[in-house]
């Protein structure tokens, strides 16, 4: 049975490159590119290999070549009715006559065919039973799939001797038809989930607009208003006062420095790292990698200073890059720990995954400035293989106000 997976407009793609296919992270998510393409396909068609029941009964049993075709002809068009439903209508359902004419064509289909050709087709009921947990929703999944296992109860009590069967068969279809409908609805959670993310990155960059704004307002505001008066008081005084003239272009020079300094000190701000920001950036960059995420939610309330956290910051971007991009990590974890030592107290961040990228190779460019930056706040960087398996990267960081030295 094939596993639906639903597609919802309107999600993009992440910025991160997959290091292979995960089938659960794409549930709500269309293939990108070629190979994932091919490898969505054969994750698909494994689970089609049920239908070798009927299409063995077709090649093996002795039947008229019209009843052949026909039954040929009838599992063809269920399993396109099937596909139908499960990888369009899984999501979103705009025409509600279309699902319930192609569900009700596959019902009949199956009763059909296991009636003509025999009990090797009950097995077909399965497939239905997965549609209807598939598509329809919670409270009508809840007695169409009972109901899909009932008519097949019923079909197949027209042999003796099935009993076994139909009791087998019969749990299946409802276990499936009910794993299905908790399956969709874990798809219908991440798309939302996943629009959720990207509604709130849309509305922080928007809060993010709306301060610069009032902050540029707040830092220039004042100023051009005051260098525009007296400006034009500049421009009454002469040529009749030339000195009181002078002595307001001289007041004008002044505001415009104080202007300039306001503005570079703000736009350094902006530039500035947070561990905040980084921590929800690193988050969002493993679960887009299929990398399962141990990040804390949210920065240690006592911090280092600001060029203590910005060089954590760095760091822990840096780290989560190199995770993503080398290690063929399943999991990442990120930890916190304030240390008391004899220098002084510190705050040291850990990055760990169970992957191999970068043990035992030589530090990078990345690293190597890392390093620089972190020495530049009196900070240690230390790399190396984690306890179990996979790379650790450890930042120590003093809670120091000044920086000790600067990156040569």
């Amino acid at each position: 049975m094939a596993v639906p997976e639903g597609h919802t407009e309107g999600v993009s793609a992440t910025d991160v490159e997959d290091n292979g296919y995960n089938p659960v992270s794409m549930f709500g998510r269309p293939p990108q590119g070629r190979r994932q393409l091919w490898m969505k396909s054969a994750w698909i068609a494994v689970w089609l290999v049920f239908l070798s029941a009927p299409i063995k009964d077709l090649t093996e049993t002795d039947r008229p070549a019209l009843a052949t075709a026909a039954g040929s002809l009838g599992l063809a068009v269920f399993v396109i009715c099937y596909l139908t439903l499960v990888f369009r209508y899984t999501t979103r359902i705009l025409y509600w006559g279309r699902v319930v004419t192609s569900f009700g064509l596959l019902l009949a289909l199956a009763a059909a065919l296991a009636l003509a050709f025999g009990d090797h087709w009950l097995g077909l009921f399965v497939y239905v039973s997965v549609s209807a947990g598939a598509v329809l929703p919670v409270r009508y999944a809840l007695w169409v799939i009972p109901g899909v296992t009932a008519v097949m109860v019923l079909v197949g009590l027209r042999d003796d001797g099935l009993g076994d069967l139909i009791t087998n068969l019969g749990v299946i279809t409802l276990l499936v038809g009910f794993a299905m409908s908790g399956v969709r609805q874990m798809i219908r959670t991440t798309i939302q989930l996943r629009q959720a993310r990207a509604t709130v990155a849309q509305l922080a960059a928007n809060e993010e607009r709306l301060r610069l704004a009032r902050d540029l307002h707040d830092l220039l505001g004042h100023s051009l208003s005051l260098i525009t008066l007296k400006s034009e008081l500049a421009g009454r005084m002469l040529p009749d006062h030339p000195d009181k003239a002078a002595q307001q272009v001289a007041d004008i020079e002044q505001v415009s420095r104080q202007a300039l300094v306001d503005v570079r000190e703000a736009v350094s701000g902006y530039r500035r790292r947070t561990l905040a920001g980084e921590l929800a950036g690193a988050r969002t960059a493993l679960t887009a990698a299929g990398i399962a995420a141990d990040v804390p939610l949210e920065a240690p309330a006592e911090l280092p200073g600001e060029d203590g956290e910005a060089a954590l910051a760095w760091a822990l971007r840096e780290a989560v890059t190199n995770v993503v991009r080398h290690s063929g990590a399943r999991r990442c974890t990120v930890a916190f720990a304030a240390r008391q030592t004899l220098a002084g107290r510190l705050l040291e961040l850990s990055v760990e995954d169970d992957g191999s990228g970068g043990a035992g190779a030589a530090a990078g460019n990345g690293l190597t400035g890392l390093a620089e930056r972190v020495e530049a706040v009196g900070g240690a960087l230390e790399t190396g293989p984690a306890a179990r398996s996979g790379f650790r990267l450890t930042v120590r960081v003093p809670f120091a106000q000044a920086a000790v030295g600067s990156p040569s």
